[in-house]
């Protein structure tokens, strides 16, 4: 099986990492072409509670074709940028909301699995990588893209994995929840287990969690369970963890705000919903982004 990981952020080391080590004909695909470089030259490595993993793909700056499985790592704001064959299929373990879409324009919509992952990953150094948490990945198909074969190779690789039905529910889940405990772990810069430590910022992570529910529902989206017990259970589980949002505003580097609360927002706009909180947080992050 050939598998091309896209983007060598935390994530996708991790998981170019996991299948190399499995045996999989494995690919990381990186656009800057002085890194690929350095990655060739010294590998990369994962560091876990338990191991140590090395690993030396193949490294390139474009996705091959005829692969068996793209995995997406990229950020959201670089997926329009995204070269892949039309007939690959394609899986997006993205953050936000709107990577499926433009996934879908790309590479067209019965090639996209859309999913997400609870792993968590912190990048100490290019191409060094702490396993900050284990999780699973839950994905299905949007249209009409067979999942075994992925399913398969990532637990093979090691990866806990759950099909579902409703890919675009779990993708709202994730979101609603991203665009509560991130924005905010990155203005007070604290890891997540933080935020529960102080009743202000519970509360207006409970508050946004509640806004982009309400912003889900527009789109015939309902929860069987509190999305916002989830978030504080996130939280709780894995306190010291310094999510994404707030390595790259440590590492000075823009972030994914626009594909979360960014993009609640223009789909309440959409649906007349006002979300002020989420505004707030939204104008707080793109000014820190600026300094």
């Amino acid at each position: 099986m050939k598998v091309s990981i896209v983007g060598p952020g935390a994530l996708g080391c991790l998981f170019a990492a996991r299948f190399a080590r499995s045996g999989i004909q494995t690919t990381l695909v990186d656009h800057k072409l002085d890194r690929i470089q350095r990655l060739k030259q010294n590998g990369i490595e994962v560091e876990t509670a338990s191991e140590v993993i090395t690993a030396t793909p193949s490294i390139v700056s474009s996705v091959p074709p005829s692969q068996d499985l793209v995995i997406v790592c990229v950020k959201s704001y670089s997926t329009s940028t995204l070269k892949i064959y039309s007939g690959s299929p394609a899986l997006t373990i993205q953050g936000g909301l709107g990577n499926v879409e433009t996934l879908c324009s790309i590479t067209g919509s019965s090639h996209v699995l859309a999913g997400t992952t609870s792993e968590y990953a912190e990048t100490v150094d290019e191409g060094r990588v702490r396993h900050a948490a284990s999780g699973k990945i839950v994905f299905g198909s949007w249209t009409s893209c067979s999942v075994q074969e992925a399913k398969e190779a990532l637990e093979a690789s090691g990866f806990t994995v759950e099909l579902t039905d409703a890919p675009g529910q779990i993708l709202w889940e994730k979101a609603a929840i991203s665009a509560a405990i991130e924005p905010l772990s990155a203005l007070l810069n604290v890891p997540m287990g933080r935020l529960l430590q102080v009743s202000e910022s519970r509360q207006l992570m409970r508050d946004l969690v509640v806004e982009s529910v309400k912003v889900a529902s527009t789109e015939g989206y309902r929860f069987s369970y509190s999305l916002i017990e989830r978030a504080e259970e996130l939280c709780a589980q894995n306190p010291d963890v310094v999510l994404p949002m707030l390595q790259d505003v440590r590492a000075g580097r823009r972030t994914e705000i626009e594909a979360l609360s960014g993009e609640i927002l223009r789909r309440g706009q959409i649906a007349a919903l006002p979300c002020p909180r989420t505004r707030m947080i939204w104008q707080l992050l793109k000014g820190l982004e600026q300094h």
